[in-house]
């Protein structure tokens, strides 16, 4: 945001005002030496443009072009899907395992994820994995055992498209459509995967600044996706006590200033069971409106992820988060323009 002063401003008194609003500003001289105005620097409050054009000694507010119009056209409007809005009052609870291991162990995740009212079952048919000896899911037949699974329980389905040639066998049995971390800028996919105009579930990659996760959603939106739903699940960091460092920073950032629909997967954040309950409540204080987190039947025997699994027990806990924020209703977002 740039503030240009009118000629006899009171420098200091404007300054001082803007600082009151939350606005920390670098100042801008003639050659003269004389005060021409402010560039508002990045870490500054959310402030409604009006606002500052209300400062005694103002002349003018210039506000840039957005580099993510598709994204800010969306922004404060929830998500509609399968029969459940996203971005509402009411945070969602979506789980399920990583990976689809088998028929039956997809249909009893499901039971679980049902019993704790959760409205949406995950779980990866194509799974991404760091190691090429490791399990990368059965494929095509999961996605069927997921589908069945999701309708036997009344569910609506999230799962992972890998590849542009896995985008039309993921559509056909998803209602949203996720891009994973290691994908968040695989631009082509990006492309794909938005002209089939279903919402998709962005995951956050693993060193993108805010600003690049936003641009990957542009990307979604220029090709013709439905609505992009944000997932932070975590930056990576150099403490390795914790599997990443969730950044709910950037989901209040968000939800509060972008007024973007933004979920938090703090399963893969830390990478250990016993913290994610706790960071589900974290999650839920920060704006998040749902919660992405994995559940496994019988997690000592998972292949892949288990140490961060939930079982009935530690999912009932976060259900119990969830009611509770539920129950206690939301803050309201923020409104006007960005600075």
């Amino acid at each position: 945001m740039w503030i240009e002063l009118d000629t006899d401003a009171d420098v200091g008194s404007v300054k001082g005002d803007l600082q009151r609003l939350g606005l920390w500003t670098q100042s801008v001289l003639s050659e003269a030496g004389r005060p021409l105005g402010f560039w508002v620097l990045e870490h500054s409050a959310h402030v409604d443009s009006d606002a500052v054009r209300a400062v005694e000694g103002v002349a003018r507010v210039g506000v840039g072009d957005s580099l993510h119009p598709r994204v800010d056209a969306q922004g404060g409007r929830a998500c509609v899907v399968a029969g459940v809005t996203l971005g509402a009052n009411a945070p969602i609870l979506l789980a399920g395992p990583c990976s689809i291991e088998s028929e039956a162990q997809i249909f009893r995740a499901a039971e679980m994820v049902r019993e704790a009212g959760g409205r949406f079952l995950r779980g990866g048919a194509f799974k991404p994995r760091t190691s090429p000896y490791a399990f990368h899911g059965h494929g095509i037949p999961a996605l069927r055992w997921l589908r069945d699974a999701a309708d036997r329980h009344d569910l609506g389905v999230v799962t992972e498209v890998l590849g542009e040639a896995d985008v039309e066998p993921v559509a056909e049995v998803a209602d949203i459509l996720q891009v994973g971390a290691r994908n968040m800028q695989n631009f082509a996919l990006l492309a794909q995967v938005g002209a089939v105009g279903k919402p998709v579930l962005l995951k956050r990659g693993m060193a993108a600044s805010v600003q690049e996760w936003l641009l990957a959603a542009e990307h979604l939106l220029a090709a013709g996706s439905g609505h992009v739903v944000f997932c932070e699940r975590g930056i990576r960091g150099f403490d390795t006590v914790t599997r990443n460092v969730l950044d709910l920073a950037s989901v209040a950032l968000m939800r509060h200033v972008h007024q973007q629909v933004v979920i938090v997967d703090p399963s893969h954040a830390v990478g250990r069971r016993d913290l994610v309950v706790p960071m589900c409540a974290a999650a839920l204080a920060a704006g998040a409106d749902g919660l992405l987190v994995e559940v496994h039947p019988n997690a000592t025997v998972a292949r892949s992820d288990g140490p961060q699994a939930l079982g009935r027990d530690l999912l009932a806990d976060v259900a119990s988060v969830v009611g509770k924020y539920a129950a206690a209703g939301r803050p309201a977002q923020a409104t006007g323009t960005r600075s």
